[in-house]
């Protein structure tokens, strides 16, 4: 459905998107993730026919996004960080003027309103002015305007920015349920968002290409060593030696406990090495109490944080 290759986008000796290439299946959603400045909004823009690329091709549903930028925009709803809305239209007279501008047939104005409605739960609040609503409904608009035209395409740059906790469930539910009618990019950097949403991500960092994966593979993919949690009452020192001389045992770190003389400790095993059962061995012959003994899984944060490690040392290009 949306095939990017090459993409570049460079402002004189700058490179915001450099030479970016992925793809979007038919139905799926995909993240889009990176720290703020990496080139997320940059590829959001060439992508909706906003600003020209440098060089490099994307197409969306088979149009040239450079050569047949009309076509592109038919097929593609865009909601830009801040919702495009009215304020002082109502919610419906305001998807009606969208739809005129987006040339759905009139026959067709009045179903395709009530449909990007119902999908976006805004059904009872058709009527009022868009200034009186939060803006987590705001959102809600945003996100209607660019359904209304049913594209085939539905990018979405940082839609939940600003939410309230409860907001932000609402929207990550309102796009999992638009999934496989529509082919979905969202943009964010906001990790759970990525991990709550989407089928699979791309990580983009300083305007390249880091990964492209499912969160599933990319967490097994850079997990390298397994990580085991133990929670165990036992002197520090020889515990620290017990642990230092399992076969496998890499890395062993002990933090004082939350509870009286506990330790809690993190070992870290080669790649290929389970050594939970010689851990748990181990802590028994010594006769020392266990509390926790579990395998620590690669969260995306991790992933996100290995991938763009040195974002704090280099300036980052604006997107």
């Amino acid at each position: 459905m949306i095939e990017v290759q090459d993409l570049t986008k460079s402002y004189g000796a700058v490179k915001a998107v450099d030479d970016v290439s992925f793809t979007v299946n038919k139905g799926e959603i995909l993240g889009f993730l990176g720290p703020n400045g990496a080139g997320k909004t940059t590829t959001m823009r060439i992508l909706t026919g906003y600003m020209p690329a440098t060089s490099g091709t994307a197409r969306v549903a088979g149009f040239d996004v450079f050569r047949d930028s009309m076509q592109v925009r038919r097929h593609i709803g865009y909601l830009p960080e801040n919702p495009p809305v009215y304020p002082d239209m109502t919610v419906e007279a305001y998807l009606d003027f969208v739809a005129r501008i987006k040339n759905v047939p009139a026959e067709r104005r009045a179903v395709r309103i009530d449909d990007a409605l119902r999908k976006t739960n805004l059904e009872d609040r058709r009527s009022e002015l868009i200034k009186r609503l939060s803006r987590g409904y705001k959102q809600r608009v945003g996100i209607a305007q660019a359904l209304v035209h049913d594209p085939d395409v539905i990018i979405l740059d940082e839609p939940t920015v600003g939410l309230d906790p409860k907001q932000i469930i609402e929207v990550r539910n309102l796009i999992k349920g638009l999934a496989g009618n529509h082919t979905i990019i969202l943009s964010t950097h906001i990790l759970p968002e990525v991990s709550m949403t989407c089928d699979r991500v791309v990580i983009i960092n300083k305007g390249k290409i880091a990964a492209v994966d499912t969160p599933q593979n990319l967490t097994s993919q850079l997990k390298g060593g397994q990580k085991i949690r133990i929670e165990v009452e036992a002197p520090e020192r020889r515990l620290r030696e017990v642990l230092a001389q399992i076969p496998g045992a890499s890395r062993v770190e002990v933090e004082p406990g939350r509870t009286g003389e506990r330790l809690e400790v993190t070992v870290e095993a080669a790649q290929g090495q389970d050594i939970r059962s010689d851990i748990a061995a181990k802590i028994v012959q010594n006769g020392w109490p266990l509390f926790e003994l579990r395998g620590v899984s690669l969260s995306l944060e991790d992933i996100f944080l290995e991938l763009t490690m040195d974002d704090a040392t280099h300036a980052q290009p604006s997107s």
